[in-house]
């Protein structure tokens, strides 16, 4: 399969997608994004592929929206633009595996919003972001909404209101990536994160992430009802009913979905 915007690593058990515009620094053209949801989907679909990493060509993880596609178009054009967006955005939570940012460089506007969009991030210490939009008169809507629900508000409104760089220890601080790393040590970090993803069940990853997604926006009662039903059902799904007789019996699980 060709693809135009993407390079695609089969590093089992990982699937490595980079983006590949390095002479735009990954901006993300709605050609990009529309490549990239459908790669995540293809990829997660594969029964021996338990994670997805994302990584950025060249000098930087990705600047954001691409803003030459951006110049001189309709209201509805604009809206068809984020609509793409949003689209790669829910997919990156809807795929049933596991999604790391591993950014290097910088990583600002949409590209930070891909970053907080991923369930994890492990980015290189000398990587930087932001949410830069406000500079140009554009300030980072949508950004806002992955970025907000990642840090806390005033650091949110911090970063969006400023569109000022923030440093890669900073980011972690604030709870924008998972941590940082030295550059060099970024690959093997990440995969050694994939690996012990890969020694979990599958289903109960699966189940995990669908039901965090689920019960994250819902109010606390509606929560704690949504995930009282998915934890009922993992546990007598194969996978819970073998990891509870592992336990019990003091032994490592064999999953059944893996």
């Amino acid at each position: 399969m060709t693809l135009d915007y993407l390079l695609v690593e089969d590093a089992p058990p990982a699937a490595i997608i980079t983006l590949n515009r390095p002479d735009q620094l990954n901006a993300l053209s709605t050609g990009l994004m529309t490549e990239l949801t459908d790669e995540l989907e293809r990829q997660a679909a594969r029964p021996e592929v338990r994670a997805i990493v994302l990584k950025g060509a060249g000098r930087a993880f990705s600047a954001g929206h691409d803003l030459r596609e951006m110049q001189d178009r309709t209201l509805e054009e604009e809206r068809d633009i984020f609509a793409v967006c949003n689209k790669l955005m829910a997919t990156v939570q809807s795929v049933p595996v596991p999604v790391i940012a591993a950014p290097h460089g910088i990583a600002t506007a949409a590209g930070c919003q891909l970053v907080a969009t991923c369930d994890l991030a492990i980015a290189s210490d000398d990587c930087r972001f932001a949410t830069s939009g406000v500079r140009y008169g554009l300030f980072c809507s949508t950004p806002g909404v992955a970025v907000a629900r990642n840090v806390t508000r005033k650091h949110a409104m911090e970063m969006l209101l400023t569109g000022r760089f923030v440093d890669a220890a900073t980011a972690e601080r604030w709870g924008l990536i998972n941590r940082a790393v030295p550059l060099a040590q970024l690959d093997t970090e990440v995969s050694a994160l994939v690996n012990e993803l890969a020694q979990l069940s599958r289903y109960a990853l699966r189940i995990g992430k669908e039901g965090f997604y689920q019960q994250i926006e819902a109010t606390q009662a509606e929560a704690y009802r949504q995930m009282a039903e998915t934890i009922s059902c993992n546990a007598v799904a194969p996978d819970g009913k073998e990891g509870i007789a592992a336990f019990v019996e003091k032994r490592k699980p064999v999953w059944r979905e893996s």
